[in-house]
């Protein structure tokens, strides 16, 4: 590893950012995990996640069509 200068790099600690403890309005469970629509354009999901590279980090979000 030396001779190739690599070095390990050691993972952070998780640190919660989401604060379920408020007085805000939560939106309501639409779908109620019922994944099967009967055709397009019905319901939507969606997820987003953040990568951290070289040049910063970047945003993957993900939407589909159920």
């Amino acid at each position: 590893m030396d001779k190739a200068n690599l070095a390990c790099k050691t993972k952070r600690k998780f640190k919660t950012t989401t604060d379920s403890k408020h007085d805000k309005p939560i939106s309501p469970n639409l779908l109620d995990r019922k994944f099967k629509v009967s055709q397009p354009d019905q319901a939507y999901i969606g997820d987003i996640t953040y990568i951290h590279t070289q040049e910063g980090w970047l945003y993957l979000e993900v939407v589909i069509d159920l």
